[in-house]
């Protein structure tokens, strides 16, 4: 299938079917979220913090076999890692000794003691390299697999979600909560893991020197655990909501960059400024309760470890004074109340990345759990159009609504021939471009069927159904790229004749010619190097060079200027031929010449027939027709078609100076 900028149906879409709801984790926070000015947002409800960890580490499962040499490594480093503070202790043991015992001190074995402990050290920090080295590749390849489901989330999602969502928020859980995730993993689990295994060991370590001495030391644990408990309950909330405000700031950002001329032009460049002033300070303020909230476990863990430390330096004195430890042991203790401390404020002062990261997860794993579109029929309920159909399309007492409590499409029954061009009109809501949406299956339809070559189209893959299809819309879309490839997208095997062809066709090569780069010439971001026109005829050269069976016009010659709009239509009539076509017009001049025009008033078919019958009828059509909308455009077409064929007497309407 040919488009341009698929979002922008169904915000039509949207429109003509009135406000779409919310869905039941998005609430409104003041204003549409649309337009340069918009300011609306959406905010999620945060999950809870413990199956948001859960999901997170489940994402790990396909590299179980790394992650369990990961635990392993880290074993086996952080296992050498407390022995060595033992080991020193003997050798201070052998030089303490020999000054009690007044006898010359064993240096040889103080050597073999310090060289073992150099020895445990080095591989011990060997394996704490490949430790580093596994867990990246599987932090690493998650990040890759949940980038990758989340791609694959999006194109499963239906339209109407994505119409819901400003784009900035969308991208901004694709992009910076992902990243923020995958930094999180990063440095958390392998902080996160050495800590709680150096605190294991360590106070195996402490209780085989000296249990009454571990019993002092394990008082700190419970009050360390409790004072982070409280923290941290204040802290997450803070860190979901500076997540959200990003994502909002990011949409208001998002929009105004790309409505940055509409705002130019309205002179609201204030009111712009004064929304990212308050969106940017309500940032700023979330941020920074966050990070003041969180930052304060490290300090309050680091008082209670040295009060701890004194505790124990001072019952261990005495004890050494009574003869129940040696010196050695009391040193190595020491070192370990020390190794004992560090890891639980490492883990203290991981829990704000950690919530920051787990804030994240939850706001992609609200878009993985966002619902998707109905699924393909496969097996015997599928079904595939027949070879060398030509696009008959029947709509057969079809009704939709976006909302069950607003009716929009009622009953509608319409055949669409082969070859016959159906033009649609009615004025702003009436349904229009939702009749070609449910043609699509943007949207699947309340009740009734949809039929192409007599075939439901509901039984069709959307592939197949889509693959038939040629569509272009008002809003024209390009990609970065040449001028050669966007043409091209329309279908990626086309030969370079073909395109070319196509460019003819559509009198895309006209101007093409007059670029210093021709063909190649690469379209800047949103096509900003070319005319909306020009834009417009490559969007048209796109849907040529697919050659559907079923054309879809929406508002396709908006952009173009009157004398390239009646070349474009001749081309069109030729495209036409032999291919069902649904025009979506407003200037009715453009489609006077449809085989069926259909007059669309509150989603239902109030007239069809063709220009000069429903003129004669009086009726619908012919009050559009008196209210200017198929006036004053037809002076611009009979002047360009005066132009075109040479002569100097534009068409008049009747009643109308010249």
């Amino acid at each position: 299938m040919t488009t341009t900028r698929p979002t922008s149906e169904p915000t039509r879409a949207g429109r003509e079917g009135g406000e779409l709801q919310e869905t039941e984790r998005m609430v409104s926070t003041g204003g549409p979220g649309r337009g340069p000015m918009g300011g609306g947002m959406v905010g999620q409800k945060a999950m809870t913090f413990g199956p948001s960890v859960r999901r997170l580490l489940g994402r790990l499962r396909p590299q179980r076999g790394r992650a369990v040499a990961v635990v392993v490594l880290a074993v086996a480093s952080v296992g050498l890692t407390a022995l060595g503070p033992r080991l020193l202790g003997e050798a201070t043991d052998i030089i303490f000794d020999g000054f009690l015992a007044e006898r010359p001190i064993d240096f040889d074995a103080v050597r073999d003691v310090l060289l073992l402990v150099l020895g445990v050290y080095v591989v011990a920090s060997l394996l704490s390299w490949l430790q580093g080295y596994v867990l990246n590749d599987v932090v690493q390849g998650t990040v890759r697999r949940l980038r990758s489901d989340v791609e694959d989330k999006v194109h499963r999602l239906p339209l109407e979600y994505v119409d819901r969502q400003p784009r900035g928020e969308l991208l901004s859980r694709v992009t910076n909560d992902i990243d923020n995730v995958s930094q999180t993993l990063q440095q958390t689990m392998s902080q996160l893991l050495t800590s709680l295994l150096t605190v294991v060991a360590v106070l195996s370590m402490m209780l085989w020197i000296s249990p009454v001495l571990a019993l002092i030391a394990l008082v700190s644990v419970p009050i360390s655990m409790w004072v982070t408990s409280r923290i941290m309950r204040h802290s997450q909330t803070q860190f979901v909501a500076q997540w959200r405000r990003t994502g909002q700031l990011n949409a208001h950002i998002e929009e105004s960059i790309s409505g940055h001329a509409l705002v130019t032009v309205f002179g609201r460049r204030r009111e712009v400024e004064e929304a990212f002033a308050e969106q940017n300070d309500a940032l700023y303020d979330a941020s920074w309760r966050a990070q003041l909230v969180s930052g304060l476990i490290m300090p309050v863990m680091m008082f209670v470890g040295n009060l701890n430390y004194v505790v124990i330096a001072v019952v261990g004195g005495l004890r050494v004074a009574s003869g129940t430890l040696s010196l050695g042991e009391v040193q190595a203790f020491i070192q370990y109340t020390r190794q004992f401390t560090q890891p639980l404020t490492t883990i203290a002062s991981m829990i704000n990345l950690l919530q920051s990261g787990v804030a994240s997860a939850e706001r992609v794993f609200e878009l993985l759990d966002a619902p998707e579109q109905t699924p393909d029929a496969v097996g015997a309920a599928a079904a595939s159009l027949p070879p060398g159909g030509r696009g008959e399309v029947r709509f057969e007492h079809v009704s939709f609504s976006y909302d069950p409590a607003e009716p929009l499409i009622e009953d509608l029954s319409l055949v669409a021939a082969p070859g016959q061009t159906i033009a649609i009109v009615g004025p702003t809501g009436a349904g229009k471009t939702t009749l070609v949406n449910l043609v699509m299956r943007f949207y699947e339809l309340d009740a009734g069927r949809i039929t192409l070559d007599g075939v439901d189209i509901a039984a069709l893959p959307r592939d197949e159904l889509r693959g038939r299809t040629g569509m272009v819309l008002q809003d024209a879309w390009l990609f970065g790229g040449t001028l050669r490839d966007n043409i091209a997208y329309g279908r990626p095997g086309a030969t370079e004749e073909e395109v070319l062809a196509a460019a003819r066709a559509t009198y895309v090569d006209r101007f093409v010619q007059s670029l210093p780069e021709g063909y190649d010439t690469v379209v800047d971001e949103d096509g900003g190097n070319l005319s909306a026109g020009e834009r417009q005829l490559l969007t048209i050269a796109r849907a040529f060079l697919a050659d559907p069976a079923l054309l879809i016009l929406d508002e396709a010659t908006s952009s173009v200027d009157t004398r390239t709009e009646v070349l474009v239509q001749r081309a069109m009539a030729a495209l036409r031929s032999d291919r069902t076509s649904f025009v979506i017009a407003h200037r009715l001049s453009t489609i006077r010449d449809a085989d069926l025009i259909v007059v669309m008033e509150d989603g239902r078919i109030v007239e069809q027939g063709t220009h000069a019958a429903l003129l004669a009828a009086e009726g619908a059509y012919a009050r559009l027709h008196r209210s200017g909308a198929g006036g004053a455009p037809v002076d611009g077409v009979g002047t360009a078609e005066a132009a075109v064929t040479g002569h100097e007497n534009p068409v008049v309407p009747a009643g109308r100076p010249t």
